[in-house]
């Protein structure tokens, strides 16, 4: 059973608030890294991109906690399976975050262009079923204009986009359920808000953007799925 929602959006915080939200007592959380770690996760997925019903309990089954696309894309209907849980909504600086979004559409491209080894092929073919959800969950969020394989929006078109998704989340989900959240705050508010206690240890500040570079290069070079999660 969920007891924390993401409602972030990719690239603000979300393999950094995994790390935290795990740390808390709140794992495991899911991450789009759990799709490309487990391969047959894809499958759950797939009615998103085919109009069919979702079976929400059994995609998250043995999770505590979302975070990123593509969870944080159905909070709303996550906040309502889940009255109980408590929804966090990360953001950025919304100029910093569409340069980290662009680096995320630049990997897979970067991928594709190369002669991968054998392992990186497997989860290039998984990120090739995963396709046409993530295409469907942008055409929704970003309108119809711009499926996963297209650059981003110009930058004043996502800045609006970026400052819209965050009023609706607020107008969505009562305000004694929401954390409005920049991982630079580090762990208090995290902390008051879920009533746990504060660890005696750094916020685990991981980046977003060098990560997807770092798991580009290891892919490329050694066939490797590196979670930043390992090298905490």
């Amino acid at each position: 059973m969920l007891n924390v929602i993401g409602a972030g959006l990719p690239r603000t915080g979300t393999s950094s608030m995994k790390a935290a939200l795990e740390r808390l007592g709140f794992g495991p959380c899911y991450h789009m890294y759990e799709i490309l770690t487990h391969p047959g996760h894809v499958d759950r997925w797939q009615p998103v991109a085919t109009g069919g019903p979702m079976d929400w309990e059994g995609v998250f089954e043995g999770y505590r906690s979302t975070q990123d696309w593509p969870a944080s894309h159905f909070y709303r209907e996550l906040a309502e399976l889940y009255p109980e849980a408590k929804v966090v909504l990360t953001v950025r600086d919304p100029v910093r975050w569409h340069a980290s979004m662009q680096t995320l559409i630049d990997g897979p491209r970067s991928l594709a262009a190369r002669d991968a080894p054998p392992a990186a092929a497997q989860v290039l073919g998984q990120l090739r079923r995963m396709m046409p959800v993530m295409d469907t969950i942008r055409r929704a969020a970003m309108g119809p204009d711009f499926p996963m394989t297209a650059d981003m929006p110009p930058l004043e078109v996502s800045m609006e986009f970026f400052a819209l998704h965050t009023e609706t989340v607020k107008r969505t989900i009562p305000a004694d359920r929401l954390l409005v959240f920049d991982v630079r705050e580090g762990w208090e508010p995290l902390c008051a808000f879920l009533g746990v206690a504060v660890p005696d240890e750094p916020f685990p500040h991981l980046n977003d953007r060098e990560t997807i570079k770092h798991m580009v290069a290891k892919l490329v070079e050694e066939g490797v799925v590196s979670s930043p999660f390992d090298r905490r």
